[in-house]
């Protein structure tokens, strides 16, 4: 095919451009398929644990419901160590650590619990399972402890909650004055409405000068 002075100038260019820089340009074009096709498989990795842990989730919940202990800790076993990452696996340690406290286990119970509170990354989740684990060591009368985990501060809608339980727990160490600041705190921070306030109130009347 014959071409005038002028597309063969042009051709002539082009060729000059591509010997220059064609590598660099193919390079480039190679690294972002690379990247679109990683992020492709990223996609489909995390879609796909996300799937699985769902599965393991809903069958750690059947165990924990027919109390098979045993499935429960095979499964919540397998849900911390190959889906930590998810959501899931935050709720399936507090549903483990319910289960093994219903069959009577609280020791079982605070690995799942001391595991949310390190890993979980809803901080709501990581304030229920150290309520939790608070109420445990309470028990056990493991009071310093028990207080030390309610001193971090919480989210907002369990600061109120957090109050009511150091509450519980100065008392138990007999220490009144600083129980009834504990507990003016949540009565100052729940609504007229809340169930919880009427407890809390209780407590607080009971205590020496709590009466108002």
């Amino acid at each position: 095919m014959a071409y005038n002075l002028e597309e063969q100038e042009q051709l002539d260019a082009l060729k000059a451009f591509w010997q220059k820089y064609g590598g660099f340009i193919l390079t480039v074009a190679l690294v972002v398929s690379a990247s679109f096709a990683g992020w492709r498989g990223w996609q489909w990795y995390q879609t796909n644990q996300s799937v699985q842990a769902s599965q393991a989730y809903e069958q750690l919940r059947s165990a924990a419901t027919a109390q098979d202990v045993a499935t429960v800790r095979e499964a919540a076993g397998r849900i911390f160590a190959d889906y930590g990452s998810t959501a899931w696996a935050q709720m399936a340690a507090l549903v483990a650590a319910d289960a093994y406290l219903e069959a009577g286990d609280a020791s079982a119970a605070k690995i799942p619990l001391q595991w949310a509170i390190d890993s979980a990354q809803d901080p709501a989740f990581r304030d229920q399972a150290r309520l939790a684990l608070a109420a445990i060591l309470l028990d056990e009368k493991n009071h310093a402890a028990a207080l030390a985990l309610l001193q971090a501060p919480a989210e907002k809608s369990y600061t109120a909650i957090f109050a009511d339980r150091r509450g519980d727990i100065l008392i138990a160490q007999g220490k009144t004055v600083e129980a009834r600041a504990a507990y003016r705190q949540a009565l100052d921070l729940l609504g007229a409405d809340s169930a919880l306030r009427r407890l809390v109130q209780v407590k607080f009347d009971a205590l020496p000068g709590g009466a108002a």
